[in-house]
């Protein structure tokens, strides 16, 4: 039996985003294939010697991986989570912030990011190593690892072009929960858009709600704003029209009759490597409303409007179809068929299979 340590940010329960509903999911599908998988927050003790192999997620917070690296002298693999934020922080931020990305770069920004979440102590810093770069630590991970596992191909080569390293990688996609998600629960679909995500600038609310205003549509959110977001949402509440209306963080067995009982489901995020709640919400029978930043398009190919976050008027007609159009059955038969956390667990085991064998 592989005994692997799943290792994720510090913040994976108390600030939920979509790696901590990978993280979750990938752990309880390995098991029914009889992998010994074991969640750890990074700042957790771990007795390195009880696995065989390592398993990271979260590139862009390489200072959780360092330790454990140097530590463990295990072989170990990473889901990188690449995501870039770089077009939002330059574009979608207040003018001070723009200003202070755009002079850090790209790099620098999210360096600047987790040295303030370690200041605030809203995060762990597992590993000083990381204070002598963002991406020297990156490129370290990368090089030392057996083997990369991101979410889908273009995934791969941001990060290949971003850091100019490469090495072995398996496209490791994201998914469903079939037990949850599998069966369309009787629910009447009503006119209306949907947006499951947390809610904060770069996913981008505030100019949907801007769109389903001047459509005269009403409009669903739900989701938590991350600790520094606050005054986001509370823009997001000024603007809403009566139509709008806002919910906390719910369970998944919870945004069921949610996601059934909504025609569309809009993410006009600045950047996505997926967007889970868009998987969900397809398979759900929605259609869908993503913003073209990131690697949807490698996803949700023509079954999917695609808009611009920082343009209106995309985003507005890219709704106004959606709503247009008819169910999209075949979105739902490609998710079930490609995109569950049973698919991407076997494939996951796959990886570790070969990198155990290359060590043998």
């Amino acid at each position: 039996m592989i005994k692997v340590a799943l290792i994720a940010r510090s913040t994976l329960f108390t600030i939920k985003g979509g790696d901590t509903t990978q993280v979750i999911n990938t752990a309880a599908e390995l098991k029914k294939t009889g992998v010994e998988a074991t969640i750890f927050k990074a700042n957790e003790k771990i007795d390195h010697t009880k696995f065989d192999l390592l398993h990271f997620f979260n590139i862009v917070r390489p200072a959780d991986h360092l330790y454990h690296i140097r530590k463990s002298k295990k072989p170990y693999v990473v889901s990188t989570i690449y995501l870039d934020y770089s077009d939002f922080d330059r574009h979608g931020r207040s003018k001070f912030y723009s200003l202070l990305f755009k002079t850090a770069g790209k790099q620098g920004s999210e360096y600047l990011k987790n040295i303030f979440r370690f200041m605030k102590k809203q995060d762990k810093l597992v590993s000083s190593e990381y204070l002598f770069g963002h991406l020297r630590s990156i490129k370290k991970v990368i090089e030392n690892a057996h083997m990369l596992l991101p979410n889908s191909n273009s995934e791969y080569e941001r990060l290949k072009r971003d850091t100019g390293t490469e090495t072995k990688y398996e496209v490791i996609p994201n998914g469903i929960d079939l037990k949850i998600f599998g069966k369309l629960p009787k629910v009447e679909r009503q006119d209306k858009v949907l947006c499951v995500a947390q809610v904060y600038g770069m996913k981008n609310q505030h100019k949907l709600i801007e769109a389903c205003n001047q459509l005269d549509l009403p409009l669903d959110i739900i989701g938590k704003t991350p600790p520094n977001h606050v005054k986001y949402l509370d823009h997001c509440k000024v603007i809403a029209g009566n139509k709008t209306k806002f919910y906390d963080f719910m369970p998944q067995e919870e945004l069921l009759s949610f996601y059934a009982g909504s025609k569309v489901h809009a993410l006009p995020s600045w950047f996505e490597t997926t967007g889970l709640s868009s998987l969900e919400a397809g398979v759900m029978g929605c259609n869908l409303v993503v913003g073209a930043g990131g690697d949807t398009k490698e996803y949700f190919s023509d079954y999917a409007d695609y808009c611009t976050a920082d343009d209106l008027n995309s985003i507005i007609i890219a709704v106004e179809n959606a709503m247009k159009r008819s169910q999209n059955i075949g979105l739902r038969d490609l998710i079930l068929s490609e995109y569950t956390w049973r698919k991407a667990a076997e494939k996951t085991k796959k990886a570790y299979e070969n990198v155990l064998d290359e060590k043998r």
